[in-house]
């Protein structure tokens, strides 16, 4: 799976728990409105990412539920920001 997928996989899990997509929006600063209109943008798919790095426990649940492994979540992370 290409990198940009693998985020909008990763974002939609972390999206689908309110307790988590709250903490999402909160540690990243985006709202609602701002992460819809960024879909598009490298960087805002590598914050999805960078949050399930951040906190083993939900890249593990995350790679589980996506059917990845955690360091494939990682590597698509790593080339979003190249």
């Amino acid at each position: 799976m290409n990198p940009q997928m693998l985020a909008l996989a990763a974002l939609g899990w972390v999206l689908e728990d309110d307790d988590r997509a709250s903490r999402y929006l909160e540690l990243t600063g985006l709202d609602p409105d701002s992460l819809r209109t960024g879909l598009g943008d490298p960087m805002i798919l590598a914050s999805a990412l960078e949050f399930l790095s951040n906190h083993e426990p939900d890249l593990i649940r995350a790679a589980e539920a996506l059917a990845v492994t955690p360091e494939e979540l990682v590597a698509a992370k790593d080339a979003l920001h190249a």
